[in-house]
């Protein structure tokens, strides 16, 4: 099943994807896409997508989860990645928080913020927790994801790396979080570690890589993660980018106003980002 909110930001209502990609209202039957509805997302299958509302018109997407806790992000987790970004593949997950209120819609503007001029892309394959995961084996780490969705882990490379202290004053800006369009579950992702995943920016492609080349899967983050602290329901976890971030190119090539930015991963459907100065 596919998962989806739409409506104006902060009053997003919870829809099912049908198959042929058209919104249907759940709001008689949920809620929103968040909380303990993640934890029972398999008992709206027998619902009849047809006979649910046609949303109508053009909508704005929101993040395809609410109320999400943490949004935690795995850095360094493409081999072809670090090699780029002149690092070792680190000997265990690079842990960092990307902070909540970067969260925005798929298709909302990449905000840059003001005096940046190192704002740059990554498309990640992301999952969302499902079910409290506190010391969970890799044998049923996959009983905690409630699906899967597309993020584009944006990123200030001054702020991140340039300057004193952690990763996530580079990670956080507002709107440096577009995940959707659809939280999409694992039984129609299939095998989420052959996916496709590419990012455009302009019309030219400058990643082009696959989940197949992550170095830490799905199972080993949710079982190793939930060993130092417990994950909740509607917790996103961001896992990492294959090579071709602007960081990499020689010379460096950042976002400016104006770029358009455009990705996407098998199955888990397509996001396009206008670039706006934060003034």
């Amino acid at each position: 099943m596919k998962f989806a909110r739409y409506g104006e930001r902060g009053a997003e209502k919870p829809a099912l994807v049908d198959a042929s990609g058209n919104l249907r209202d759940l709001s008689a039957h949920v809620g929103d896409i968040a909380g303990d509805v993640l934890t029972r997302l398999d008992t709206l299958k027998s619902i009849d997508p047809e006979s649910l509302p046609l949303v109508d018109g053009a909508q704005r997407l929101g993040a395809c989860v609410g109320q999400t806790g943490k949004f935690i992000c795995i850095g360094l987790n493409y081999a072809d990645h670090a090699a780029e970004s002149g690092m070792e593949v680190p000997p265990e997950p690079v842990i960092f928080a990307k902070y909540t209120s970067a969260i925005c819609g798929p298709n909302d503007p990449i905000i840059i913020p003001r005096g940046s001029e190192k704002t740059d892309w990554e498309v990640e394959l992301g999952f969302v927790i499902g079910k409290t995961a506190k010391y969970v084996s890799e044998e049923n780490a996959l009983d905690h994801v409630a699906g899967f969705c597309l993020i584009n882990d944006v990123s200030e490379r001054a702020y991140q790396i340039e300057r004193a202290g952690q990763w996530s004053k580079g990670k956080s800006s507002d709107n440096f979080g577009p995940t959707g369009p659809w939280l999409v579950t694992p039984d129609e992702v299939g095998d989420f570690d052959k996916l496709g995943m590419w990012l455009d920016v302009n019309g030219e492609r400058v990643q082009d890589g696959s989940t197949a080349t992550m170095v830490y899967r799905v199972p080993h983050l949710v079982a190793y993660l939930s060993q130092f602290f417990t994950l909740h329901p509607g917790d996103i976890i961001s896992t990492g980018t294959p090579p071709g971030v602007g960081l990499g190119f020689k010379p460096p090539r950042y976002l400016k106003e104006g770029d358009v930015v455009e990705l996407g991963i098998d199955k888990l459907g397509t996001q396009r980002q206008v670039c706006v100065k934060d003034e």
